[in-house]
């Protein structure tokens, strides 16, 4: 897991043996889950869980899609320590999160995914990536 600085925003993978001691160690306070192939580890009653089953790729429900970006739009307006995970980590993780950056501070979604891809390994699914920038006018 790594932090996004100089948000309270973190990605990673879903799972891990010490997943939920690395996830209160960072001050860590709501799970956001974005991948639809496994469900998550049952998390600890003090942390918010949140679950939406979005494909890594095309597909994707835009009800869905926007319930996600809305979500972690939502925890990082309230400064909330927000952690985002998927199946590796590596693609519905950094896109849900710069969108939903993109959300917060009214900036184009591909300058914050930069900002985002800067301080994290990625492999963004391009299909998945233009179902999420394509909701985003509408949001606006």
């Amino acid at each position: 897991m790594k932090q996004i600085l100089p948000y309270a925003l973190w990605l990673g993978p879903g799972e891990g043996g010490d997943h939920f001691r690395q996830v209160f160690d960072a001050g860590v306070r709501a799970l956001v889950y974005v991948a639809g192939e496994d469900a998550p580890q049952m998390p600890p009653r003090e942390l918010i869980c949140c679950r939406f089953p979005l494909l890594d790729g095309t597909g994707n429900r835009p009800d869905l899609l926007f319930l996600a970006v809305s979500t972690v739009a939502t925890l990082l307006k309230l400064h909330i320590p927000t952690m985002v995970c998927c199946g590796s980590g590596a693609s519905r993780s950094p896109a849900i999160a710069a969108a939903a950056l993109a959300m917060v501070h009214q900036q184009p979604p591909e300058e914050c995914l930069k900002r985002v891809v800067e301080h994290y390994p990625s492999d963004i699914s391009p299909g998945f990536w233009s179902e999420v920038t394509g909701l985003l006018p509408a949001v606006r």
